[in-house]
């Protein structure tokens, strides 16, 4: 077992009902920096994002993993909140766009916590997170990434904590899936420029490509695709056919879509009903 590593409570144990597990910010784990470990290589080896590890850890903030520090580590990603006087559970749950019964549970089923951990966010130290996007943001991206639809496509499963159809487990989903029929042609929501296309991991077959405004679009489990990298596209413009390549959270088909947006800490998954309202 690795030295460096051992639990940490990190608040007072208050009881907690039988039916929920203890509260994240008691079950941290300290890990101290070794030679050679960077940032990204101690957030890759928890399954983490570097974002989280700097959210929880100001020594890192610099980009730096100083050598021998002990930083904290939460089983999965997102941010450590302090209440304001007044504000409540469910006040946060509507700040961060998140469901209040998960963030009642991963908080330990208390009542009236202090200090609070919020999952899926991504820390930034720009902008608040789940920021509303602006009008010029907006006016970027339109339309549906799915073409021929005379209605609005089957959300599948949403952006945000949900519970996986095929696991059964409550995970953050870092896009929405629009059930399609294969081979349902997939077009560009906005001009720009073709990043990627390729097949990545569990997001199969992948087109991503980059917009103005620090936007991002990326088109996923794809069957075909038709674009390559440093390609320019126009709103519209076919990249590909729904397939189910890479590992698909659901049996039915479906497109898997995600907008990101830009920051120091790299692409950061937004909700993208707040960019295409009306459209998905």
């Amino acid at each position: 077992m690795d030295q460096s590593l051992t639990q940490l409570p990190l608040q007072a144990q208050t009881p907690v009902p039988p039916t929920c597990d203890s509260p994240v910010l008691a079950r941290l784990i300290r890990h101290r920096v070794a030679s050679g470990e960077t940032i990204a290589s101690i957030a890759q080896k928890y399954d983490l994002i570097p974002a989280t590890l700097m959210g929880m850890n100001p020594s890192l903030r610099s980009g730096k993993a100083p050598v021998g520090s002990e930083i904290l580590v939460p089983p999965y990603n997102g941010i450590r909140v302090e209440l304001a006087a007044g504000q409540t559970l469910k006040d946060l749950a509507k700040k961060y766009n998140v469901r209040p019964d998960v963030l009642f549970e991963v908080n330990g089923c208390q009542p009236n916590p202090r200090i609070v951990f919020v999952p899926g966010v991504n820390w930034s130290p720009i902008a608040a997170p789940n920021a509303t996007p602006s009008s010029q943001e907006r006016r970027i991206l339109s339309g549906s990434p799915l073409a021929g639809q005379s209605t609005q496509p089957i959300e599948i499963l949403g952006y945000g904590w949900v519970v996986h159809s095929t696991t059964g487990k409550v995970a953050f989903h870092s896009g929405i899936d629009l059930e399609a029929a294969l081979n349902t042609p997939v077009v560009a929501v906005g001009n720009g420029t073709v990043a990627f296309a390729g097949t990545q991991g569990a997001y199969g077959n992948l087109v991503v490509i980059n917009h103005a405004e620090g936007l991002q679009t990326r088109y996923a489990q794809l069957a075909t695709m038709q674009v390559k990298a440093g390609q320019v596209v126009k709103r519209g413009q076919q990249l590909g056919t729904v397939g189910t390549s890479g590992q698909p959270s659901s049996t039915a088909p479906h497109l898997h879509f995600e907008v990101r947006s830009r920051s120091r800490l790299g692409w950061v998954a937004e909700n993208p009903k707040n960019y295409l309202a009306g459209n998905l």
